[in-house]
Parts: C-alpha cells; structure tokens; sequence
C-alpha cells in the first residue's frame, strides 16, 4: 500500500535499532519519509542504519543518543532534531528498558519493588508524555501531526511477570487518549498501537519465553507469533491520512489471541 502523502515529512521515533522502532523506521523510510531516531547505547550500528537509510531509501536519516530512563532530556534532543529536520509530523514512542532497570518491576506481584516498577513506569509513562509534548510543539508549526504509543496486551491479559510492564502499559494508553483530546484542535491525532507477544530481542529475554511462543501459536487462529512488521504496518496506518478521523484509539494487533483467552 502507498502512502503518497507522507513522502518528504520527518518520522522521529525512540528506540529505532531494533525490534519494532526498527522495523518502524524502515517502513516509514520506504514510504520517503526522513527519520529521526535514537539509540540506547550502540552508536555505531545506529550510525550503519543511518547510513543504510540514505543509500537504499534516498532519505535524510539522522541518529541520536537518548536515556528514556531521564525523559527530560527530551528537550535537548528536540533541540538537536531542530538543527537537523525542517519539520516533525510523527512521533512514535517505542523505546522500552530491560535487564537491571526492570529487576524488582518484572516480577510476580509479591516481589515487586517501588524502584523497578517506577523504572518501568518513567520509560514507558514519563518519556512518553515529554517526548510528545516537544513533538507536539513542532506539529503544531506544520499544521498537525500524529503521535503513537506503543503498547502491549498485557494490560488485558495475565502475563507471568508482567504486572509491572502490564500496568504501565494500561497507563500510557490513557494517557493517549487525554493527549488526543486536549491535542486534537491543534490537528494532532493520538494513538496507541498495543501488540500481542512479538519476536523481538526483548521478547526472548522473558525467562518464559519458549513458553509464551508456544502458548500464542496455539491460541491465534493464524497459528503464529507476531513480527515487527505486524506492529510497525499498523503503526503506518495510524500515522497516515487513511487513518485521519482515527484518535483517542488503541489499536490491538494480536492475531486473534485476546478474545481466545478472555
């Protein structure tokens, strides 16, 4: 499917060189559009995707280093992005955190501890917020924009260790739709793309990950897991004018999984 209308706009996303912000990036980049996108700690492969977007997509791709663990210095890099892009009309939120910063926040519920569960809850809540508020300021100038979340369908089912994630997840998507309605007079549209489990690098570090594959093959009805690309295609749709009287809204891409276990 062509999305004509996006060619030459800027895409800044967080999280962009792996998983799903990278099959996200690359989706957009197909489409012309110039990317903004920022890495945790890998400068030099997200300088090789930099380079891997120009060459293929004819596209300007610019890289930058972010802590979604201090959301504030979302302004600095808004900052930066200024220098670089003449304009922003997408904003994705998909940087997640894992390993040290979630210990006592991935957990069963009698073990979790005010510091993990409050490390999930800046990554996912906190940079979420601050991030679209300076995307925000920058679609206002162009005329409008559209800024996604992404999320998760732990916050509707139980998923082992999941509360903390599972619970932030249920708070960034209403935060999304407070967003959509104070936002929407601007012409900014707010959205949340929430997956079922996705093979993802972040999806193989749960320690019951054979587990979960196994399970959500056998509960979709398309006898899979998901991939990158299912959330990263719906995340375009949001983003474009096909979807232009779509906001306040979360979008479950799940095949099917949710309603067999409900």
């Amino acid at each position: 499917m062509s999305y004509s209308e996006m060619k030459g706009k800027t895409l800044v996303v967080s999280g962009g060189t792996r998983g799903i912000g990278k099959a996200i990036v690359y989706d957009f980049a197909a489409q012309g559009v110039n990317i903004a996108f920022t890495y945790n700690s890998n400068e030099d492969m997200a300088k090789e995707q930099v380079k891997d977007l120009e060459e293929n997509y004819g596209i300007k791709a610019k890289t930058y280093p972010l802590n979604i663990l201090e959301p504030e210095t979302y302004k600095d890099l808004f900052k930066l992005i200024d220098e670089d892009f003449d304009r922003v009309d997408y904003f994705i939120s998909s940087a997640i955190i894992s390993g040290r910063p979630v210990v006592g926040g991935y957990t069963t519920f009698m073990k979790l501890k005010p510091r993990g569960i409050n490390n999930i809850f800046t990554a996912t809540v906190n940079a979420f917020v601050v991030g679209s508020q300076e995307a925000a300021k920058r679609m206002e100038k162009v005329g409008g924009g559209s800024i996604v979340s992404i999320s998760s369908t732990g916050n509707l089912q139980y998923i082992k260790h999941y509360a903390g994630h599972g619970t932030a997840k249920a708070a960034v998507e209403a935060m999304a739709r407070y967003a959509a309605a104070e936002l929407g007079e601007k012409g900014i549209r707010v959205n949340v793309v929430s997956g079922g489990p996705i093979e993802t690098d972040a999806l193989r570090a749960f320690t019951n990950y054979e587990e979960v594959k196994d399970k959500t093959a056998q509960l979709s009805p398309l006898n899979r897991m998901g991939k990158p690309t299912d959330i990263s295609g719906a995340c375009l749709f949001v983003c474009s004018d096909k979807a232009s009287w779509m906001t306040g809204h979360t979008l479950l891409i799940d095949g099917g999984i949710t309603f067999q276990t409900c």
